[in-house]
């Protein structure tokens, strides 16, 4: 009987006003495990970046996937976040040679793919394979905002990645939207609108 290979999947970064949403598909090796796999977001940065090493090395496959601000805008967050799972899912086949025979996806919906695909709420908590997509894409998107961060230190993405926060709102004020600001998210039309007038 030939093996079934399962991947996880998950997304980083539905809710910041700033950045590409980025989904991570992970098939584990049930030879070579990864100890302490959990949601990304129960994990300190630190535990995080331990894990996502252990996950490019031990995995069997992993793949990433990512819309843009400019296709967020276009498409809206909902189905970017589909086209950044299903990018994540064809990566990581590239890398397995094949498709995965089934995706399990975290959260209520399933991105369209060619395989069998099982929406799991919480799935994260639940499944390792999850948790660990959940941490890879975490990690990924953190990196990308580091990135940005140095680009545009004015501000303060290192602090808070993009989210909304009081420092965030204050900066957008002072000095409007960079390139790679969602301009379709409405507290960044609301600031452009009234940095217009």
């Amino acid at each position: 009987m030939s093996i079934v290979w399962i991947c996880g999947v998950d997304e980083a970064g539905r809710g910041p006003l700033v950045g590409a949403v980025v989904a991570g598909a992970v098939v584990l090796d049930p030879h070579n495990p990864i100890n302490g796999l959990k949601d990304s977001k129960k994990l300190t940065a630190a535990r995080r970046e331990f894990l996502y090493q252990q996950i490019m090395e031990k995995a069997k496959a992993w793949g990433i996937g990512e819309a843009s601000p400019a296709e967020i805008d276009e498409i809206n967050i909902l189905q970017a976040t589909m086209l950044a799972m299903r990018r994540a899912v064809e990566d990581l086949s590239s890398r397995l040679g094949q498709w995965p025979d089934k995706a399990l996806i975290d959260g209520n919906r399933c991105p369209e793919l060619p395989i069998a695909a099982e929406a799991i709420i919480k799935g994260d908590a639940k499944e390792p394979a999850i948790s660990a997509a959940s941490i890879l894409a975490k990690v990924t998107r953190d990196h990308q905002m580091q990135i940005l961060h140095e680009r545009h230190p004015e501000y303060g993405f290192a602090q808070h990645m993009g989210y909304p926060t009081e420092a965030h709102f204050a900066a957008l004020k002072q000095y409007g939207a960079c390139e790679q600001h969602r301009r379709s998210f409405s507290p960044v039309r609301k600031v452009l609108e009234m940095n217009a007038s």
